[in-house]
């Protein structure tokens, strides 16, 4: 933060004594030999305030709230949280003043210490108090603005505590504006539970050009630029107080990364936002400094010399110290943005034919106009821009009417949608909620990781082979085969036989022996995932692929890294689904009502729709609660909108399957009543092959947790000594489930078979421990490690599904280092499962899914005879 004098001498003529003073009591609970904290330091006054929420697990979870005054951090902890409900009142205890610089502490506290546990930065932003905030605190009420990542508008604070109390209670609540939401439609700590980015500062040039060369030299020399370009788009401007219009004077950065839309199907109410149309184009940042304009696309490659008559037109303007915003398009003769027509006016140096629409504005005559609300942004571009006669410079015009009926006149003017913009928000260098996207068809990038040739027709393509990132591989999204002229067809075949590769670089599950054999007429022609392209179509399949795609251009302005597949994110302060019968209690043992459960699905969505996607699911419902009768359903019995209904020929001679691909059918389950997700071990796409083997260990009467812990170790032992590594999670009752993963190879008998082999070895090895035949009398004091999950249409809880039970567990992914730790398997809930994500620094099975194993070698030194089963 800026920093100046003035406040400083203000702090001294209103009496405080030293620097130390203050951070008395910070010091004095604290060995700063041990801790790593930050030790107590006053610092200087700033232009503006900051403020902090950081959770922490410390006895108990709580939230830390914090807000600069005066050179330290008033300090209040939040048992609860925040809650954006006015009607929630939230107790805080007024604790010691922290330094300024606790406000980016993140780690954990050593045991022993005052505080120990995990702390995170939850919300970070400024605040703007109402009224004298020094008043406030002696009188005991504090009113003040946010504007954080999170939490933003009007609270208040208020003392309720007594004069010579041990402690110093007061109470957090949000006033009524705009930003207020019901609890029952919005809870911000279920919604949005984890850590916020730190803000980066804008550098000078030289650091930029210093940043950019020890960028270029760690990176592979291919991957170097959009290295240097992904870490920049993660930069945040600081954020100030919106509604003051500030300025602030700055260097005019190098490079600026901008910013990003968030996909959604509908606007959150209560907020003004400004829609526009969603060009159909090339998103360009033009940079204009001492008469020089360069051209910049989304990834920071310099396009000003393909470009030269946009850059002679935006120099025309004669801006110093400016940074543009806006995308580049072609238009038809009907006035639409044409792709198609961009992408040959760029290959062909036709740039007279493109037209420069400019939406923003973030940097103007040596000014950071960045913290500006977008309204007043928008208003200074639009007098920029008016009157100047340039017909190649354009003002991206908004609209003030009503979304749907916008998006309906979009749609009918083939537009590819709208881009809704909050009119109070900050820009910032990241993909954020304050721009929305909304579009009339679903489109969007792929990579291309193969090719048909056209048939009869040599040296053009026929179709496309797309995939998606997902983590460290590239997961198959079916084929596009139309879209393209022969001209287009040729050139793709030209740049696509130059990158060719012998493997493939999907992920290994996904080939199989068999499946696109490189002798077979069916053979692609794979390719290094370099080439990106649009594509839109009309819906995802439960295998992940696209259906009915068109092809729309090349993307040469994207790096394949970038592209993951979209889907509409839960934004914050528009909830995914209307609970009906929200109060309705799902476990009397714990209160947890109907609402509680359908936001938690919602909170682990992101975590749980991996395990759940393309793989048919059984369904517990409990449409009285877990104490009533509960409903195990596999078929669509009753019509459940959201869930996919599967091919009835994946099971021949029953009903179709279910499945829960998605954000808005795992909500649409848990709102009909969903507690249980069950799934096979097999996915649609190789519905006769599992790719997964699980053991179920399941304790008889007398077997006592540590011995359970115990039996999990040796079953990983052993599948160890078979070359197999696995995975553990929590079952959410009372046992642990052990997961091998698998290439989809083997057809259903053979992999039960292995499993059955593993668990008679155990049996037999081990008698005292364990048992391999089911049934009570048998277990008693030993463990039944159940294999029988492995067999066809069986299922077993999904990772991150509730059970039915009292306390209502959780199946939750663990480490094998946390097993110690494990007090059962129902060690977490639906109460506290969520914040466990936030806590754990990074997947404990981020391995999992590039992992798959064969079985052969393992079910030879076991013996295990296939004769006879299906074997594929």
């Amino acid at each position: 933060m800026a920093r100046t004098a003035d406040r400083s001498r203000s702090r001294q003529a209103s009496g405080d004594a030293t620097d130390e003073q203050p951070l008395a009591g910070y010091r004095g609970k604290r060995n700063f030999a041990i801790t790593p904290e930050p030790p107590p330091a006053r610092a200087a006054g700033g232009t503006d305030l900051s403020y902090v929420i950081q959770k922490h697990w410390a006895s108990r979870l709580h939230y830390d709230f914090r807000l600069e005054l005066d050179g330290v951090l008033l300090s209040w902890a939040v048992p609860k949280g925040p809650c954006l409900d006015p009607a929630e009142k939230r107790m805080a205890v007024h604790v010691e003043d922290h330094p300024v610089d606790y406000g980016v502490f993140e780690g954990d506290i050593p045991k022993g210490q005052y505080g120990a546990g995990r702390v995170i930065v939850w919300d970070r932003g400024t605040w703007e108090p109402v009224g004298d905030p020094r008043t406030g605190m002696r009188d005991g009420k504090l009113v003040f603005r946010l504007q954080g990542a999170k939490l933003r508008g009007l609270w208040e604070l208020v003392r309720i505590g007594k004069p010579g109390e041990r402690q110093d209670s007061w109470m957090l609540f949000k006033k009524r504006d705009a930003w207020a939401r019901p609890l029952a439609d919005y809870d911000v700590l279920a919604a949005l539970p984890d850590r916020v980015p730190a803000p980066k500062p804008v550098r000078t040039p030289a650091e930029e050009a210093k940043a950019a060369q020890g960028a270029a030299a760690a990176a592979p020399p291919s991957a170097s630029a959009s290295a240097s370009q992904a870490a920049s788009a993660k930069a945040q401007a600081p954020a100030r107080t919106p509604g003051k219009a500030p300025t602030v004077r700055s260097r005019l950065p190098a490079t600026l990364s901008p910013q990003l839309a968030t996909l959604a199907s509908s606007l959150p109410d209560g907020t003004r936002w400004l829609l526009e149309p969603k060009w159909d184009g090339y998103r360009l940042l033009a940079r204009c400094q001492s008469n020089r304009v360069r051209l910049f696309t989304r990834n920071g490659h310099d396009w000003t010399d393909r470009l030269r008559p946009i850059a002679e037109a935006v120099k025309s303007l004669a801006l110093n110290g400016a940074w543009l915003d806006g995308e580049i398009v072609v238009l038809s003769p009907s006035g639409a943005p044409d792709f198609n027509r961009l992408q040959n006016a760029i290959d062909n140096r036709r740039s007279e034919e493109i037209v420069y629409f400019i939406f923003d504005l973030p940097f103007h005559d040596g000014c950071d106009l960045r913290a500006m609300p977008t309204i007043e942004r928008r208003g200074r571009l639009r007098a920029l821009l008016e009157g100047r006669g340039e017909h190649k410079v354009r003002f991206s015009q908004d609209f003030d009417a009503p979304a749907d009926q916008m998006l309906q006149a979009a749609c009918a003017m083939q537009l590819e949608g709208l881009i809704a913009k909050r009119a109070d928000a900050p820009y910032v260098s990241r993909r954020s909620d304050t721009w929305l996207k909304l579009k009339c068809s679903q489109r969007q990038e792929f990579v291309v990781v193969g090719f048909h040739d056209r048939q009869g027709a040599a040296g053009e393509v026929g179709s496309l082979v797309l995939a998606t990132r997902e983590g460290d591989q590239w997961r198959h999204a079916g084929s596009v085969g139309t879209g393209w002229d022969s001209p287009q067809g040729r050139a793709m075949h030209a740049a696509l036989s130059r990158i060719r590769t012998a493997a493939p670089p999907l992920d290994p599950g996904q080939v199989t022996p068999g499946r696109w054999s490189r002798r077979g007429p069916d053979a692609p022609q794979w390719v290094r995932p370099e080439m990106v392209v649009e594509v839109s179509f009309a819906e995802w399949t439960p295998e992940g692929r696209v259906r009915h795609a068109t092809f729309k251009g090349v993307r040469g302005d994207k790096a394949a890294a970038e592209v993951v597949r979209e889907s509409s994110a839960a934004l914050p302060g528009a909830p995914t689904v209307k609970v009906t019968n929200p109060t309705r209690v799902v476990d009397p043992s714990t209160g947890v009502t109907k609402q509680v459960l359908v936001r938690y699905y919602e909170s682990v969505a992101e975590s749980m729709l991996p395990h759940l996607a393309a793989r048919p699911v059984s369904l517990v419902r409990a449409p009285e609660g877990i104490t009533g009768p509960l409903f195990f359903q596999k078929h669509p019995e009753s019509r459940m909108p959201g869930l996919t209904e599967l091919d009835p020929a994946l099971w021949p001679g029953h009903g179709p399957l279910l499945a829960v691909d998605s954000l808005p059918a795992l909500l649409a389950a848990a709102q009909m009543n969903v507690v249980e997700f069950h799934t096979w071990n097999s996915t649609v796409a190789h519905i006769d092959q599992p790719d997964r083997v699980i053991f179920d260990l399941d304790p008889g009467e007398g077997v006592t947790w540590p011995a359970l812990r115990e039996a999990a170790l040796l079953v990983r032992e052993m599948l160890s000594l078979l070359g197999l590594q696995c995975w553990l999670k929590t079952s959410g009752g009372k046992g642990l489930h052990v997961v091998v993963h698998l290439v989809p190879q083997h057809a259903y008998p053979v992999v039960k078979a292995f499993s059955q082999a593993v668990v008679q070895h155990l049996a037999a090895t081990i008698p005292q421990r364990f048992v391999a035949k089911s049934g009570e009398a048998n277990r008693v004091g030993r463990i039944f490690v159940d294999y029988l999950r492995n067999g066809h249409g069986q299922t077993t809880a999904a990772a991150f599904s509730v059970r039915a039970r009292a306390g209502l567990g959780v199946s939750m992914p663990v480490s094998w280092d946390q097993l110690p730790d494990l007090k059962s398997g129902a060690h977490w809930t639906v109460q506290t499962a969520r914040d466990q994500l936030s806590f754990q620094r990074q997947d404990p099975w981020e391995t999992y899914w590039s992992s798959p194993q064969h079985i052969d070698e393992a079910m030879a030194t076991l013996g295990v005879s296939t004769r006879g089963m299906i074997r594929r």
